[in-house]
């Protein structure tokens, strides 16, 4: 099975770890370096952000 693509925006995703502290790691080591807690986190803002969104609307 491939790997599908993403749903964010690199954009979006560098917002974010650079909101939650590790976008230093992101640009030393890419995507593949961070932790699978600090994707997690990533996820877990994306759908609250989503949400808050949805709640202005």
């Amino acid at each position: 099975m491939g790997r599908r693509k993403g749903i964010m925006s690199d954009s979006l995703k560098e917002e974010i770890a650079k909101e939650l502290g590790f976008y230093d790691t992101v640009q030393k080591d890419g995507w593949g370096g961070i932790t699978t807690r600090d994707a997690g986190n990533m996820v877990k803002r994306a759908v609250q952000m989503a949400e808050e969104q949805m709640m202005k609307k």
